[in-house]
């Protein structure tokens, strides 16, 4: 009997969620049930499953609205009807702003339901009807309606739950306009009686027009959507070539002439191999997706872009011969199962990673040669602390006391009412979406057209995008393509194009050539000393710490040490024991018989996701779909907890049946629960290690091309000051900006890094482009004369350049160019240069002697780059004196020292209790890195302060082989005074 209910998809309005709307319409006798969100269809599908669970027949359509006020409901009378819907929804969000009109375009297989208070038009065509909301009735009792009572319908809206519910849409309506709830006008409310009533109850309110009350029971038994979920087969793009048996055949024929490409030698395990792939694939009827991530990294290799092709489809040969991924099943004997298997309902994950700068032109040729393509939604959500500032400023709270609320500094019965209410309906809102965002890569290409599910948005890169996520397109049967970018790969292409301008005379570098590089005695040794800053994700803290305490040398340790590296395996304590058994082979045997069979390579340990398979299948007893429901039930991505908990408690039964005891059960559940959400597929692990294999061949070659590439990429896990640290270490030598050298991002010329332009803080991008475009048109800059000349530019904007010493080269004094400039310069000088036939002679002021340090320098560069280019000791106030270094550490092990270390990261973590401690790294003054543990209770009473060089006490530690202090006590030292603004010369001391 309800034609208009909404969710809280009904963004910034609704405030019922999906399940909750239909499990009350049941308890309130209905089993029929429209859903009719506000210019929304994203809980439509997830609606329809969810109404099968709760035996209540589901109906669709879209509240059609500008802002709050409703101009006409459209309800689908089948799929066709919703395909329709979408389509005409589509029209207005594709749009930057839309109005939607009064009346809608002809549609069919579409019911239109206008507000009886509004409708003052045409004659009503036949899917056309008034909606009677209870307030309409008593005029229609004593008006005389031109409307046939034929056209009249029940239109009782739901939009909230309770009373809780409608202040809730308030505050919700509040943030949506940015006001305060006092002074939020009516006309941006919904009405508090849009609650659901029992059937009754809304029987009695229309029982004097049985007519309107026929005609909405009409409607409803009218209307009809169903859409297949879990019926196992994919509802992606069907074939390739509009032919099953001919996608089949091309799909084999690709393979088997890929193994001439990527195998010296054949045997019948290869044969078999991928024989047994093929008939899986073509039974499961994947074969599509396979070829269509073959087209798209076809088209990737005809534009020369690097790609890195990884998640569980790595560990299959078929996508090996494909080449949709680099990595050898066979060599690294990866387990078939984890990739796919019978019981296996979606597709193997194939995420494929391109360079940043390639990854949109991947997109746009995804969308021109696929039909029926969509980006995928992530729901953006209310947070708890985001809501409370929000709120916060709804009720006119002032700022301090919504720093205090947010921040959790506050005893809840110390609160006045108004803070007591937004930590409360902080609490409630948590979790209802906010806003559509984007899914980081996920991308559907569908048989069918995409309106046959969702309307679909447009968000500003331009691509079409659906209203649900990525586990509602799953339910459906619509698996995504992830197509995703890093800058990694950027780095190693663009590092590659730097080597061959700077070092023209070297033969051509084959960065594929993987093989090579894992028989290289130099990468070898970078891998072994944890040498791999800029190298991919092998350059972390954490990274590097776990490197040296393995001593991993060789391309499988690496593999393993990927995964290992994850959350769950490292607080599981399986990391620490996997170190023990790597290191001291006779710890090996005190793993249990059965895992140890399982996983040989691992001694035993689990360290991959495809180990819970391994586990969950042979020691736990499940079938291999169980196990694959318990791996996904544990990455987050599984739908029913239900189902979960049974498989869980058929792992325990099993487990005792095989005689396993409790004890021992318990403690492989616990491992496997710990981890199995954050532990790589070894395929995916082996795909990160080629990328890492291909960086640290280019650092330890070629480590001031790389470095650069790395600046101009945007870096990695730390910033840029850390990469031009490095390059000094390879005997780089570091320039400021050039006007007559640097280009917008950073450039080498031999030994020479001269900074970029984009590095400069507040000079403008339009700027840097002129500089360098006007150089290369018509040659170096002679003098500062000849610069004003050239290059239009303001004298704010030219004064940065002069500070950071672009202008070095002219062998002047910067504090007497910055005269010059301000005598020769407008204010604002935006003209664009005109060229004359002569030069006019310019005027040479004279100005006093204004000496400059290179202290000043320092100062300059802190202030325009964010660091300065000097060794930041000679900063300090006072001299350091001698003290210990990293290289010293390891003969003072359990010994209290102190030395001296210039900050590089923290990384924040909580302990079993919950208190917050410390991991930093520093640099000593020789450039090695310093390792810090810091315990709660140091943290709190000597925190981190920013940038700058901090004196350490504390105590040396060591496990296996890796050094680092425990600290006890830190105190970040004084940097001298900017010369400028002080009387006395700085005091010069060595460091």
């Amino acid at each position: 009997m309800y034609l208009n209910t909404h969710t809280c998809y009904s963004l910034r309005y609704g405030t019922i969620k999906p399940e909750e709307l239909l499990q009350t319409a049941k308890s309130k006798g209905f089993s029929t049930l429209s859903l009719t969100d506000i210019n929304s269809t994203t809980a439509c599908i997830d609606f329809v499953r969810l109404a099968a669970k709760h035996k209540i027949r589901p109906v669709l359509g879209v509240d059609f609205r500008n802002g709050v006020q409703q101009e006409f409901i459209l309800l689908a009378r089948n799929n066709q009807g919703f395909k329709n819907i979408n389509e005409y929804l589509s029209r207005f969000l594709h749009q930057k702003e839309f109005r939607i009109p009064s009346k809608p375009t002809d549609m069919a297989e579409v019911f239109v339901i206008y507000p009886f208070s509004k409708y003052d038009k045409e004659p009503l065509k036949s899917n056309e009807f008034l909606g009677v909301r209870p307030d309409d009735i008593p005029k229609l009792k004593f008006s005389r309606s031109k409307w046939s009572a034929d056209k009249l319908v029940m239109l009782q809206t739901v939009s909230f739950q309770h009373k809780k519910g409608f202040n809730t849409h308030r505050l919700l309506r509040a943030i949506d306009n940015n006001t305060l709830l006092s002074k939020l006008p009516l006309s941006e409310q919904g009405n508090e009686k849009d609650m659901m009533l029992t059937a009754g109850e809304l029987l009695r309110l229309y029982k004097d027009f049985p007519r309107i009350i026929e005609n909405t029971q009409w409607i409803l038994e009218q209307c009809s959507i169903a859409f297949e979920f879990d019926s196992g087969i994919p509802k992606n793009q069907k074939t390739y070539t509009n032919n099953e048996a001919l996608d089949f055949r091309l799909m084999r024929k690709l393979a088997y002439q890929g193994l001439k490409y990527r195998y010296k030698k054949l045997g019948t395990r290869i044969f078999n191999r991928l024989e047994k792939e093929l008939e899986i694939i073509q039974q499961k009827q994947f074969v599509s997706y396979f070829l269509i991530n073959w087209k798209i990294l076809k088209y990737a290799r005809s534009k020369n872009y690097y790609y890195v092709g990884r998640g569980s489809g790595a560990n299959s040969i078929v996508a090996y011969l494909l080449r949709i991924t680099d990595v050898d099943p066979i060599e690294l004997d990866l387990y078939f199962e984890r990739f796919i298997n019978l019981y296996r309902k979606n597709p193997p994950d194939f995420d494929l990673d391109f360079s940043w700068r390639d990854r949109d032109d991947i997109t746009n040729f995804i969308f021109k040669r696929f039909k029926h393509t969509a980006l995928i939604s992530v729901y953006n959500t209310f947070k708890f602390r985001a809501s409370v500032r929000e709120l916060g400023k709804v009720f006119g709270l002032p700022k301090e006391e919504i720093d205090k609320l947010t921040k959790g500094r506050f005893h809840i019965d110390q609160l006045d009412f108004l803070s007591k209410l937004v930590i409360a309906y902080s609490k409630f809102i948590e979790g209802f979406p906010n806003y559509l965002g984007i899914h980081a890569g996920g991308i559907l290409i569908s048989e069918k057209p995409i309106s046959h599910y969702t309307a679909t948005f447009l968000p500003p890169k331009g691509f079409s995008t659906t209203m649900f996520d990525m586990v509602v397109a799953e339910d459906i049967g619509l698996y995504k393509f992830d197509i995703l970018s890093q800058r990694g790969l950027g780095k190693i292409k663009e590092a590659v194009e730097i080597i061959r301008y700077n070092k023209p005379d070297i033969p051509p570098i084959d960065i594929h050539d993987i093989k090579r590089f894992k028989e290289d005695k130099k990468i070898k040794y970078l891998l072994k000393n944890a040498k791999a800053i800029g190298c991919f994700y092998v350059e972390s803290p954490a990274m590097r710490m776990l490197l040296k305490k393995l001593q991993v040398d060789n391309y499988l340790g690496l593999v393993a040490a990927s995964s290992v590296i994850r959350p769950g395996v490292s607080k599981s304590g399986m990391m620490r024991e996997y170190i023990l058994r790597y290191r001291h082979p006779e710890r090996r045997k005190d793993a249990h018989p059965i895992l140890l069979k399982i996983m040989p390579e691992t001694y035993g340990v689990m360290v991959y996701q495809e180990d819970v398979i391994k586990v969950a299948h042979y020691f736990g007893g499940l079938t291999l779909g169980e196990a694959d429901m318990l791996r996904r039930g544990m990455s987050g991505k599984f739908r029913s907890r239900e189902e979960f908990l049974k498989v869980r408690a058929r792992f325990f039964d099993n487990c005792i049946q095989k005689g396993h005891s409790h004890e021992l059960t318990s403690e492989i559940w616990r491992q496997i629960e710990s981890f199995a959400g954050y532990a790589f597929a070894k395929g995916h692990s082996a795909s990160y290690a080629v990328e890492s294999y291909q960086s640290l061949f280019l650092k330890a070659y070629y480590p001031l091309e790389y470095m650069v590439a790395t600046i101009n990429n945007f870096g990695g896990f730390y910033r840029v000051e850390l990469y031009l640290h490095e390059a000094k270490m390879h005997g780089g030598i570091i320039h400021p900006p050039d006007i007559n050298k640097s280009n917008y991002e950073t450039r080498i010329e031999g030994r020479h890094i001269y900074l970029g332009f984009i590095l400069l803080h507040a000079f403008e991008t339009a700027n840097a482009k002129r500089i360098v475009l006007e150089r290369s048109r018509n040659g170096n800059y002679t003098d500062l004369d000849d610069f004003i000349d050239r290059v239009p530019v303001s004298v704010e904007q030219i004064a940065i350049l002069i500070k950071i010493n672009a202008f070095k080269f002219t062998g002047r004094n910067k504090r007497e160019l910055l005269w010059e400039a301000y005598m020769k310069i407008n204010k604002i000088n935006f003209e664009v240069q005109v060229a004359t036939l002569f030069n006019s002679e310019k005027v040479t002021y004279r100005t006093p002697p204004l000496p400059s340090s290179r202290y000043e320098d320092a100062f300059d560069e802190m202030e325009y780059l964010g660091f300065p280019l000097c060794d930041p000791f000679e900063l300090l106030t006072e001299s350091t004196g001698p003290s210990l270094m990293a290289k010293d550490l390891m003969d003072h092990i359990h010994k209290t020292v102190v030395t001296y270390g210039y900050y590089v990261t923290v990384k924040n973590t909580s302990t079993h209790k919950g208190d917050r401690m410390y991991f930093g790294t520093f640099l000593d003054r020789n450039g090695d890195y310093l390792d810090t543990v810091h315990f709660p209770p140091v943290a709190r009473k000597f925190p981190f302060r920013g940038r700058g060089v901090y004196k350490l006490t504390g105590k040396v530690m060591e496990e296996f082989d890796s050094i680092s202090i425990e600290i006890s006590s830190m105190e970040k030292l004084g940097v001298m005074q900017d010369p400028r603004y002080t009387e006395d010369e700085p005091k010069k001391h060595n460091p």
